[in-house]
């Protein structure tokens, strides 16, 4: 896509190039910083994101907000930021860990520990491995663990930390009927009552009961840590209120514990994994923490409560099958409110051909074909500015010294050939949101993890390992450019534009086979764009002449 910005620069005449210099250079700077550093380095973006075009709630904005008032709670002095302090503590060391209970389901396994934690998840689909081939284990122990709660009481919350939980059942096997388990803690003054029910599609019920109001908080646990890549990803704390305003908060960035009312989704997330908490009837409060400077989430109550939980992949049907509100768990960065239509329009697609590879081929089609108009509009532009490069040129030489006067004969040629300068220009800026939107559905979408395509590419979401798709994304580019006839004259720049293909080629050698299959059919749709392009202004050409003698000889 970006070769187009490329050649449009090329067929640009030299009064114009001064005006367009700085804006070519930024889109180019553009991709490479985007490209560039989602090779050489994890992503620390700072952002807030929001869905269904609803008002951004910045960080600064929840910090201030009032603490969050749970459901059923009955504190009348909701805690703050430096009310819970404790919550922030390393966990005291239990006295005995081991398995509790485990549950086992045809796609995964899940465990809890004597305290009553999700200690581990481990996904079985065949798809879902490891750097080393092992089924992928999205829990780090290490870490603060789902379903962990800590007491506003410190003294509690460290005989909670030494009191193991009894179970009703030690192992549940899920078929076909989702089954239930009972946990009890008992802390003396105060019994602690877990009730959860697991489905077969890896969602669960939880509900928390005390003996008596306590104020406590209860994670979702730090975030998945099952994607080792260097792009630039978002990772960290989701939270989604009841207005569908979304609050991100991305490792590296949290400060100071923050407060959001009425919440009906908290996701603790990194690419493709998540473990949240959701419920859409009764929102909640939730406070998020600062562990280390990332944010680590809890759901804050003082009596009985009620939520609905997930721990694995983010997937996109298995969400909306759920609620599709919890969609919007799903994150694809900045450009998530065009992300999420394409990547339905793209579900649709593969529904109907049932293989992604062509998926993402056949929706790069359907974009080209919407955009087609703009891209006439500006190529036509771009060649008749070409063409009139050097009659453009005569003008600045004759009429240099006086500004005024030659910007009045440019308008004048413009207008009587039916040129816009910026024709060229405004329809091609117009895609640079459909590309970033793309970029981001093809990194993030975990349906994209084990789809294959054709013979050697058995993983979309994995680099192609002969580097075949890389290589002939960069052909392509490099013949995109000699497809377009240049007008520049400055050696720099042509170097530039001669070697960017190279650069490009290079980023995109380790990238995922799904994205470069996307720009590499976009290339070939363009040159096939640029030759039918050509071949019609040489056709509108041969009418203005022929209109030309027509109107001579008579």
């Amino acid at each position: 896509m970006f070769s187009n910005f490329i050649l449009l620069y090329k067929g640009i005449d030299l009064e114009q190039q001064d005006m367009n210099k700085r804006l070519l250079i930024a889109i180019v700077l553009s991709v490479v910083v985007l490209v560039g550093s989602s090779y050489l380095f994890p992503s620390k973006p700072k952002q807030v994101t929001q869905a269904n075009n609803t008002t951004t709630q910045t960080l600064q904005e929840s910090a201030k907000a009032s603490a969050p008032t749970a459901p059923v709670s009955t504190v009348k002095d909701a805690p703050t930021a430096t009310k819970v302090s404790n919550i922030t503590q390393t966990r005291a060391t239990a006295d005995s860990e081991g398995t509790l209970i485990t549950v086992k389901a045809e796609k995964f396994v899940i465990k809890i520990d004597t305290l009553g934690r999700i200690y581990s998840t481990v996904l079985l689909e065949d798809k879902y491995r490891d750097e080393n081939g092992k089924q992928l284990e999205l829990i780090d122990p290490k870490r603060t663990m789902p379903l962990e709660i800590r007491f506003k009481d410190i003294a509690l919350n460290t005989k909670a930390f030494h009191t193991d939980y009894k179970a009703s059942s030690n192992e549940i096997v899920l078929n076909t009927n989702p089954q239930s388990v009972t946990m009890t803690q008992d802390l003396g003054l105060i019994t602690v009552t877990k009730k959860l029910t697991f489905y077969p599609d890896g969602h669960y019920d939880l509900s928390v009961e005390l003996s008596k109001p306590t104020e406590y908080f209860i994670t979702s646990g730090h975030r998945i840590e099952a994607d080792k890549s260097m792009y630039m990803i978002v990772r960290g704390v989701l939270v989604r209120d009841n207005q569908g305003i979304i609050t991100t908060i991305e490792d590296g960035d949290m400060k100071e514990s923050i407060t959001i009312n009425n919440a009906t989704i908290v996701s603790s997330f990194d690419r493709y994994y998540a473990s949240l908490f959701y419920n859409f009837k009764s929102p909640f409060g939730v406070i998020v923490t600062n562990d280390n400077s990332d944010p680590l989430p809890f759901v804050h109550s003082s009596n009985n409560i009620t939520l609905n939980g997930y721990i694995g992949p983010k997937e996109w049907e298995k969400f909306e099958s759920l609620d599709p509100r919890l969609t919007d768990a799903i994150e694809f960065g900045w450009f998530t409110f065009l992300a999420k239509p394409f990547f339905k329009v793209m579900l649709v697609i593969y529904n109907f051909v049932g293989n992604w590879g062509w998926a993402i081929v056949l929706f790069t089609l359907l974009v080209k074909i919407v955009l087609f108009p703009l891209s006439y509009k500006g190529m036509m532009s771009m060649q008749k500015l070409k063409d009139l490069a050097p009659r453009m040129k005569d003008i600045k030489e004759k009429y240099g010294d006086d500004p005024v006067k030659m910007n009045q004969q440019m308008m004048e040629l413009y207008k009587k050939h039916g040129a816009n300068p910026m024709g060229g220009c405004l329809p091609m800026l117009l895609q640079i949101p459909v590309f970033f939107a793309l970029y981001r559905v093809l990194l993030n979408a975990d349906e994209l993890q084990g789809a294959d395509w054709i013979l050697w590419i058995t993983d979309l979401s994995k680099q192609d390992p002969y580097f075949v798709l890389p290589i002939l994304m960069g052909a392509t580019m490099f013949l995109q450019q000699k497809i377009t006839p240049t007008s520049i004259t400055d050696p720099m720049q042509e170097k530039i534009f001669k070697w960017f293909p190279v650069l490009m080629t290079f980023f995109f050698l380790t990238f995922p086979a799904g994205l470069v299959l996307y720009w590499l059919t976009n290339n070939i749709l363009s040159i096939a764009q640029q030759y039918y392009i050509n071949h019609a202004y040489e056709k509108y050409k041969a009418r203005i002449k022929e209109a030309k003698k027509s109107g001579t000889g008579a």
